[in-house]
This record gives structure tokens, C-alpha cells and sequence, in this order.
């Protein structure tokens, strides 16, 4: 979907949603600031902000390396550097379209900074919350520049409920995968390069 406006790809990815759920859309941000989400993701993994991720919620949060081995780092605005600021008005703007045109009651955004090292993965699971649906659309932008389909590194989005039919996803600079975070099982395949991403979820009450 490259070539497109902003306000035509934020159509795209209504339509889309609103008829099978995913989508994938490039050049949801532009390469200038792509390389500056990549520049301040890399400064703060070189001060030492990211820490592993983990599962689970409240008393039974675990990090278990065996289901995700990445790295996170919460984007928190207003502290944020000013090319996550720029990033996060792209997404209030994509909320705010979302609610207009397919009623999604969206409240607020929560994402963080991914950084996967060569070989780490994260396994099949769905991103709603056991006990808790506030989690309504699952958003994953990719950072990385001259990514190539042998290097891996895919997102697997599984389609139906036996996990039967799935598409890959190739983490292209600029991409944006959106789905919905309750319908979508899904699994980040290993790379062998580092893999970074903004991994976000549009919440609901």
C-alpha cells in the first residue's frame, strides 16, 4: 500500500479491519521517522532502559524466556523523545478515525519499544488478557531498514481458530499490522538480525 496518503492508508486500514479484522499497511510513517524511532530505540537500549519482557499480569507476571525472549521499553509521553511524541500523534489520529467510522469506543493507547536479538521469538498467543478485555485493536510498527524475507523474523497471524491458515508478515521498516487483539492468535518467528518494533494496543473501558 505504499504511495498513499496518510489520510488515505488511516481509510485503508479502517476498511480493512472492518472487513476481515487484520491488515497490513506500509509506510504508515514515513523513513525520516522511522530512522529517528530506531535512532532513540537504540539510545535507550545503549543506557540500559530495556528490560526482559514477561507474561501473565498482576501476582502471576513471570518472564519466561522458554514463550518471549525480547527486550521492552514503555513509551511514556510526555517524557518521550520527539520522534515517539510524532509516532503516538499518528496513532491518536488513527483512534480517532477508527471511532468515527466503525464505532470501536477506543479510549487510549499503550505501547512499548521491542527489541528482539537475533534469534528470539515469541510464541503463539493472543493479546486479550485472560479475565480482561480492555485490549480491543493489537498494533505492531516495524523499525527496521532493508529487511530481506531470508533474514525471518516474521509475525505469523493465525487467520481461523485451528490455527490452520496463517499469513507471515515480514518487519519492514514503516509497516503497521493492526488486528483485532481478541480474534488473532499470532507468534513472532526467530531472525538473524536484531528486530525492532512499537508493539501497542487501542484499549477499550
Amino acid at each position: 500500500m505504499a504511495g498513499f496518503t496518510e489520510r488515505e492508508n488511516l481509510d485503508r486500514i479502517a476498511d480493512s479491519l472492518a472487513l476481515q479484522g487484520w491488515m497490513v499497511v506500509d509506510d504508515f510513517i514515513e523513513p525520516a521517522l522511522t530512522a529517528a524511532l530506531i535512532g532513540e530505540c537504540r539510545a535507550s537500549k545503549k543506557r540500559g532502559d530495556f528490560h526482559h519482557a514477561a507474561v501473565g499480569r498482576g501476582k502471576g507476571r513471570r518472564t519466561l524466556p522458554q514463550i518471549r525472549s525480547d527486550e521492552i521499553l514503555w513509551m511514556q509521553p510526555p517524557g518521550s523523545g520527539d520522534a515517539q511524541r510524532d509516532c503516538l500523534e499518528r496513532f491518536e489520529k488513527l483512534r480517532l478515525l477508527l471511532n468515527r467510522t466503525l464505532q470501536l469506543g477506543l479510549l487510549d493507547f499503550e505501547c512499548h519499544f521491542a527489541c528482539y536479538p537475533r534469534g528470539a521469538f515469541y510464541t503463539r498467543h493472543v493479546d486479550q488478557l485472560r479475565g480482561d478485555d480492555h485490549r480491543k485493536l493489537s498494533c505492531v510498527l516495524y523499525l527496521n531498514e532493508n529487511w530481506l524475507a531470508e533474514e525471518g523474523g516474521a509475525l505469523r497471524v493465525y487467520l481461523n481458530g485451528d490455527c490452520a491458515e496463517f499469513a507471515d508478515v515480514l518487519p519492514q521498516g514503516g509497516r503497521l499490522v493492526a488486528f483485532l487483539s481478541a480474534q488473532f492468535a499470532h507468534e513472532v518467528l526467530p531472525a538473524t538480525r536484531e528486530r525492532m518494533s512499537i508493539a501497542g494496543w487501542f484499549r477499550t473501558r
